[in-house]
């Protein structure tokens, strides 16, 4: 009985683990309610916030935001740079925006507003690839590494462009999701050993 109930303990604490890494999140856009607006300062800058932070393929950004004042605009990488707010692929406006990152590369969203764009309201976030598992025994050559240039914005300077993307945690959230995840296996195990 106790062989059996140590399986089962071991089995939930692994499935709580494995849940509980690759859960996609929803990632408030600027880690706050307000911060769809115009930057005050290029410190301000919501690309700012998204170098800081890791995006993975399922997760959902949420802008809260003035949906009679202000909408998001998903653009091309063109329409980005030179702010073009006539050809969106998508259009928001409900001031409660939920977009799924569904594939891994960049996504270019701009402000609807006119002139908000030009003035620095606006957001790339470049979604990681998903780890790719190899079966074999011999695992292939990594690509060479290509730098493209072109349509980076101009905010960077050519320093910061030698340095590459920045590479950073995640928000509180996750870290706090995984925490209880562990607790709750741990507590599994525990309950599962000792009754």
């Amino acid at each position: 009985m106790a062989c059996y109930s140590k399986t089962v303990s071991t089995s939930l604490l692994f499935l709580f683990l494995l849940f509980g890494f690759s859960a996609a999140k929803e990632l408030l856009v600027g880690g706050k309610i307000d911060a769809w607006k115009v930057p005050s300062s290029e410190a301000d800058s919501l690309n700012r916030w998204a170098e800081k932070s890791r995006f993975n393929v399922g997760d959902h950004l949420v802008w809260k935001y003035d949906g009679g004042k202000d909408s998001v605009l998903q653009v091309n990488k063109e329409d980005y740079a030179n702010c073009n707010i006539s050809n969106p692929i998508e259009e928001y406006k409900d001031g409660n925006t939920k977009v799924k990152l569904d594939r891994s590369g960049p996504f270019y969203f701009i402000s609807g507003a006119k002139g908000h764009c030009e003035k620095g309201q606006k957001l790339t976030v470049v979604v990681i690839s998903p780890r790719r598992r190899y079966r074999g025994g011999v695992s292939p050559a990594p690509s060479p590494a290509v730098l493209d240039y072109s349509g980076v914005s101009p905010a960077l300077s050519p320093a910061e462009l030698e340095q590459g993307p920045a590479v950073a945690p995640t928000s509180g959230a996750p870290v706090l999701q995984t925490g209880l995840v562990m607790v709750t296996g741990l507590l599994a195990i525990y309950v599962g050993i000792f009754i």
